[in-house]
């Protein structure tokens, strides 16, 4: 009973946990959609602007709308409105009838283009239709057809002329629309026509909304005093909801800013000015028309008070909130985060309860950030090319979000997990006698033989006694780099052996397996070395006997490094590794899912042989044998002591050849073994998501190439194609760049927290993981489309460069770099950007692509920095873990 107790209470607290997370989601969408009081329409609508077209129609792909649909449309409208306004008499011609059955009045408008053929089958179609039909009260003939360009005013005189006559009888007014400029600027057309038809649209011109309607007004006025004698009806007053903000057309700092709110306010303010009641006017417009984005940008979709499926975009009195739909869109995240959050707090019992509600605000949040892009096609009207864009931005979310979590999970076990149920230390060594037989490979290539020689005498030095070396040079040319290696070998006895593979097949994996088959038969454990790495004499002291259990076949000290302190790049190099070490192999031994690296390495000789050795087809054979013998079911260990010390890599390029092999090597890996990490094996949920994860970072930074070149071509889009290149960006934009940050945040976080580093050390390191992502993206792209790669040794020692020689390693680094900044620049100096949301945006979209960029050319830099003096030496040595553990008395 005890037993079922505890498993409610955890049951109830965990729903506890997921429901408070949940909930505060909701507060807050709740609290962001409260609502902002505008004044209330005093007035009704006397009439709106219509075109018929459903989301998915369009006259330009002779795509209508059916007359069940008009009539649909037409009786909503008719619950709101007296009239409409029609643009065109040929393409929906039953508008006119359909209208007359619902009691509207129509303004019945014929297209003018500059196709003259067309243009007198419109005219003749809506003569006939206002002879027709007593319910149209008068013509329009064209539409902004004098500042498109169409026709001249002389030519849409004769139309006028020819359309006026023809109605005189009965007594039908005829006129054509025109923004108020074009009628001051030809004061001539008034005189064809019997009333002024005038576009009063204050967006257009960068008017803020607050100024607007009282600016409207003024307009209208303005043409009052001009034309005295002509009635003057308002064809089109409106505002957007959505669409690039307006530069101001008369130099004032005010802007254009199409949104849901300043829609509102402007239709509002509008019907409830007191001159409003006596004016003759059209609403700007009754539905959205999607494809109008094809030619007026993204703005021209989002005139409508009802949107493409017809609702209504806010009320006429009350609260206007950002978003009708917020309700569905809150419930939906947290339906979707719910369970998560659940199994967060039900399972992570070992983390504390601020950690928990941490990683479940953390799912909560990304769970948000999705519902928000897969609703972009549902608040936006998206063309094709659009959805191309919106799908790279969606992908990148994804990826950005399987990135933060991974990392998040990671961050939340170091700072919030109470104890660790696998943290393996040294333990005291065997007595001499009972010592298992090790065999040593050390393999090298090309390599100082001064270094290598550091290496096998550090061997020579090790406390324990029951070992061979073999040293395996592999395809070395140069008698006078293996030579001296040789002779060293001799030197020290028959314990070392010295092998020279020449010609030899497999890279180091090959001549791994070469050491293997010369093993001394006696050896139990096989320990691999690089060739740059000095021991410490307790190495295998204190760490074979780990061996005693008999399903362990890997165990692992980390790696560390030496002669780092006096140069900067140096310094960066070490602590970029030692954060992997220090924390991320933590947190896999945690679940026995470790990344095996291939120095400081033991492996169970018996287990070894058993998966078929080293597997010459991938290039980093160390992680790919370390997952071979997890999937056979054995225990990995890691025990974080250096018990080793190697070189740093000896500039940037180095490391971003080092960085390409294991980029290249784990899309080797992850093909390979992608079967049994998805299918039936021996590995664990644990365990799987450790080797699918672990290279989400990786695969993030071949995303951020991807994402690079589609940024810059979107850039040239937008700057050569404003209207087809027009996707909102906002709602995906500012999710993906506080994810970004956020991620940027958890790794220095991380390292303060677990190592003693300072923060300038924490900034080098960063910069230095940040830089190499160009090089890491390479091999990721190459390791899936290459099915073998080449091994490319690791250089140690440095090169002094020429001048020149600085920039070979960073052409492409520096080639994007300067395409970014150039399209930022660009876009800046044609478009604005004060004030300009989506431009602030894309442009911080495209800065932020330049960070790995610049990354790389700090790290260039560091690299050609000079030692600085070494510190003074210290007084006492620290002592060697076994004199530890003697001092603990084990």
């Amino acid at each position: 009973m005890k037993n079922v107790a505890s498993l409610i209470y955890r049951i109830i607290a965990a729903l506890l946990m997921a429901g408070i997370v949940a909930g505060a989601q909701y507060y807050l969408a709740e609290r962001w959609n409260r609502g902002t009081e505008f004044v209330g329409a005093a007035n009704s609508i006397r009439g709106y602007a219509y075109s018929p077209y459903q989301r998915d129609q369009s006259p330009l792909e002779h795509s209508y709308p059916t007359d069940q649909e008009i009539g649909a449309d037409l009786d909503l409208l008719a619950k709101s409105a007296d009239s409409i306004r029609t643009y065109g008499s040929l393409e929906t011609p039953t508008i006119v009838r359909l209208a007359a059955e619902r009691k509207l009045l129509v303004t019945a408008g014929a297209w003018i283009s500059r196709d003259a053929e067309a243009n007198e089958k419109e005219i003749e179609a809506v003569i006939d239709s206002a002879r027709k039909f007593a319910h149209v009260e008068r013509v329009i003939v064209g539409n902004e057809a004098i500042l498109r360009g169409d026709v001249t005013p002389k030519e849409l005189a004769v139309y006028l002329d020819k359309t006026r006559k023809a109605l005189k009888k009965v007594k039908k007014p005829v006129s054509t629309a025109e923004p108020w400029h074009v009628w001051l600027k030809y004061p001539e057309l008034a005189n064809s026509v019997d009333f002024i038809t005038v576009h009063l649209l204050p967006y257009h011109e960068g008017i803020d909304a607050d100024k607007a309607v009282e600016y409207a007004m003024m307009r209208y006025d303005e043409l009052a005093r001009t034309f005295p004698n002509k009635k003057i009806v308002i064809g089109e007053i409106g505002w957007p909801s959505r669409g690039p903000v307006m530069d101001n057309l008369y130099g004032s700092d005010s802007r254009g800013v199409a949104s849901h709110e300043n829609q509102a306010k402007f239709i509002r303010e509008f019907l409830a000015n007191p001159r409003t009641a006596k004016l003759d006017y059209f609403i700007m417009e009754a539905i959205d028309q999607p494809w109008k984005i094809e030619l007026e940008g993204w703005a021209g979709a989002y005139w409508g008070m009802f949107n493409a499926e017809r609702e209504p975009k806010f009320p006429l009195d009350g609260l206007v909130v950002k978003d009708v739909r917020w309700h569905e869109k809150a419930f939906a995240a947290g339906a979707i985060a719910f369970l998560p959050m659940f199994l967060i707090a039900f399972l992570l019992r070992d983390w504390s309860v601020l950690g928990r509600l941490w990683l479940a605000s953390l799912v909560q949040a990304c769970a948000t950030t999705l519902i928000i892009g897969f609703n972009v096609p549902a608040d936006y009207y998206l063309t094709q090319r659009d959805l191309v864009g919106l799908f790279i931005l969606i992908g990148a979310t994804i990826l950005t979000i399987a990135v933060l979590l991974s990392h998040g999970f990671e961050f939340g076990e170091v700072l919030f997990k109470r104890r660790w149920k696998r943290r393996f230390v040294p333990l005291p060594p065997h007595a001499p006698d009972k010592e298992p037989f090790v065999s040593i490979h050390l393999a090298c290539c090309n390599e100082p033989p001064e270094m290598v020689i550091a290496t096998i005498d550090s061997l020579a030095a090790m406390q324990y006694q029951n070992f061979e070396v073999l040293v395996l040079d592999n395809n070395t040319k140069d008698e006078a780099l293996w030579k001296p290696l040789e002779k060293r070998c001799e030197e020290l006895g028959s314990r070392f052996r010295f092998y020279h593979l020449d010609n030899w097949p497999g890279f180091k994996a090959g001549a791994l397996n070469f050491g293997l088959r010369q093993t001394d038969p006696r050896a139990e454990v096989v320990g691999v070395v690089d060739a740059d790495y000095v021991v410490s004499p307790d190495w295998l002291s204190c760490l074979i006997p780990h061996f005693a259990e008999r399903n362990v076949s890997v165990v692992q000290a980390p790696q560390a490094h030496r002669d780092w302190e006096t140069q900067p790049f140096r310094r960066m190099c070490n602590w970029e590794f030692d954060g992997f070490f220090r924390i991320g192999m933590h947190h896999r031994n945690e679940r026995n899912a470790l990344i095996q690296h291939g120095t400081m390495t033991l492996v169970r000789r018996s287990a070894l042989e058993e998966v078929g050795g080293w597997s010459e087809w991938c290039i980093c054979e160390d992680t790919e044998l370390g997952l071979r013998l997890i999937e056979k079911g054995y225990d990995t260990r890691y025990v974080d002591h250096i018990l080793g010390r190697g070189l740093t890599p000896a500039d940037f390029p180095a490391i971003k050849s080092q960085r390409f092999r294991w980029a290249f090597g784990a899309m080797q890996i992850l093909k390979h073994h992608l079967p049994a990490m998805l299918g039936p094996s021996k590995l664990n949920i644990a365990q799987r998501y450790h080797f699918l994860t672990g290279w989400f970072a990786w695969l993030g930074d071949a995303l951020q190439l991807v994402f690079a070149f589609g940024s810059l071509a979107w850039t040239v889009g937008m700057l050569a194609f404003p209207k087809a290149f027009g996707l909102p960006v906002t709602s995906l934009a500012m999710p993906i760049l506080g994810f970004m940050a956020f991620k940027a945040a958890l790794g220095p976080i991380l390292y303060r927290r677990t190592m003693d580093a300072p923060w300038k050390d924490i900034l080098g390191a960063s910069i230095l993981s940040v830089g190499l992502a160009h090089a890491i993206a390479r091999g990721v792209f190459a390791g899936i489309v290459k099915r073998r790669g080449e091994f490319v040794r690791t250089p140690k020692g440095w090169k002094e460069k020429g001048a020149f020689a600085f920039f070979a390693p960073l052409r492409e680094e520096i080639g994007l770099l300067v395409a970014l900044i150039a399209g930022a620049s660009v876009l800046v100096y044609l478009r604005g950007y004060e004030d300009h949301i989506e431009v602030q945006l894309w442009v911080g979209i495209l800065g932020l692509q330049c960070i790995p960029y610049l990354a790389a050319i700090a790290c260039q830099a560091a690299s050609y920095m000079p030692e600085r003096p070494a510190p003074a030496p210290a007084l006492a040595t620290e002592p060697t873990v076994s004199k530890k553990l003697q001092a603990e008395g084990h």
